[in-house]
């Protein structure tokens, strides 16, 4: 972990009362991609999953890796190209749409039988498959257990009172000896209603503790000139790895 005398002082604010009741729905994410608020995408990937990707993958090979609430995130394509099997939800379209062009992949598309009005978009060249519908209804497509999940701008989109949900469908999608990589954002959440939501490391213990072991890999300072726009000047993300127990 980086020295935490390097980065700025970032208590651990217990009392997050501040955001409980924000709600983001399906149809505002959806108006962030038309009006092209995407800020949260990251045109070169996540820095953090690049240094811990051996961690993250351990050395095996044809992994099938979950990319919850993933957006056009060029990771999918990052690891579709070293030969693993990869499956993202996202509710926007228009995102699915442009990972494929973005990344000069064909695909094909087609309805999924088991949810109405939902659509599963596959790369005709790599072992990629895009749902196009809400996460709490991907389990009714039964797509399988994963050996991974690289979660981020994820868990921290979700809207709060939805945070056990979640969990509940991430630890169902996983299968044995699976690792899952979990990025979260801390900040004065007094000072930015969000999303992305402020996750204490008490809450992530509380809802997947008893299930993984959770490590603390790393935490870096985020902060960029763009943030101050939310009403704050300090920004840490930290990055957590689960095993199973």
């Amino acid at each position: 972990m980086e020295d935490p005398k390097t980065l700025p002082s970032v208590e651990e604010y217990s009392n997050t009362e501040v955001q409980k009741n924000q709600v983001v729905t399906l149809e505002e994410w959806q108006e962030k991609w038309v009006n092209r608020n995407i800020s949260f995408h990251e045109e070169q990937g996540n820095q953090l999953l690049k240094k811990h990707l051996d961690t993250f993958l351990k050395g095996e090979n044809r992994l099938r890796v979950f990319f919850p609430l993933c957006g056009k995130a060029v990771e999918m394509k990052w690891l579709a190209d070293r030969g693993h099997s990869v499956v993202g939800v996202e509710i926007s379209e228009l995102g699915i749409r442009e990972f494929f062009t973005e990344q000069n992949l064909s695909y094909s598309e087609e309805p999924i039988m088991e949810i109405p009005g939902a659509k599963v978009f596959k790369s005709s060249s790599r072992d990629i498959a895009l749902y196009c519908c809400s996460l709490y209804d991907l389990p009714k497509a039964n797509v399988g257990k994963f050996d991974r999940i690289w979660d981020r701008g994820a868990f921290v989109a979700v809207n709060p009172r939805d945070r056990k949900r979640y969990a509940d469908i991430m630890m169902s999608l996983l299968g044995k000896k699976c690792r899952y990589l979990l990025s979260v954002l801390h900040y004065d959440p007094t000072k930015h209603a969000g999303p992305p939501f402020y996750v204490t490391d008490a809450e992530i213990k509380k809802l997947f503790g008893s299930v993984y072991n959770i490590h603390c890999l790393e935490e870096v300072d985020a902060f960029q000139e763009k943030h101050r726009k939310w009403g704050i000047d300090c920004l840490i993300e930290r990055l957590y790895l689960f095993t199973e127990k």
